[in-house]
């Protein structure tokens, strides 16, 4: 982190798995998104009710995209550590874009409402040729025998 800026730390839920992908130089990139629901006492009810989602989209990069991404799926519970980047863009149209992201340095599962397991990763290696294709990514299997750490293509 550089000096100046500001850390933020993002409580929440994946909306998806994390997509990873590699740029043509070969860096592993993973996206997603943590949608962070305060909950509310509802006085009138007397329960607690959520409150409005605030949406974060997230990147995180290199061994840590890796490990998100082979580690983490739609529905966990996150604590995300970073900092905030906005990234502007043009439309074919020639429109001017601009988007918020989170550049995560940490993350982790929660453990608040439940358990995990955590074990030694070796690194992966991107693909031959790099060309920036998305290596698809899901659930964690149980029968890791059945699958290999190589790249599908």
């Amino acid at each position: 982190m550089s000096f100046g800026e500001t850390p933020i730390t993002v409580i929440g839920n994946l909306t998806a798995d994390p997509e990873l992908k590699f740029t043509e130089g070969g860096a592993a990139l993973a996206k997603f998104t943590i949608a962070s629901t305060p909950r509310v006492f509802d006085r009138e009810s007397n329960q607690w009710k959520d409150g409005q989602a605030t949406f974060f989209r997230c990147a995180a990069w290199r061994q840590l995209a890796e490990h998100a991404a082979d580690s983490l799926t739609k529905g966990a519970r996150v604590v995300a550590s970073g900092r905030i980047r906005q990234h502007d863009w043009k439309t074919d149209q020639g429109e001017n874009r601009s988007m918020l992201v989170l550049e995560v340095d940490e993350i982790g599962a929660s453990v608040r409402f439940t358990t995990v397991t955590i074990s030694a990763k070796t690194a992966r290696t991107a693909p031959a040729g790099g060309g920036g294709e998305s290596w698809p990514t899901g659930p964690a299997r149980s029968d890791d025998a059945k699958y290999s750490d190589e790249p599908p293509f």
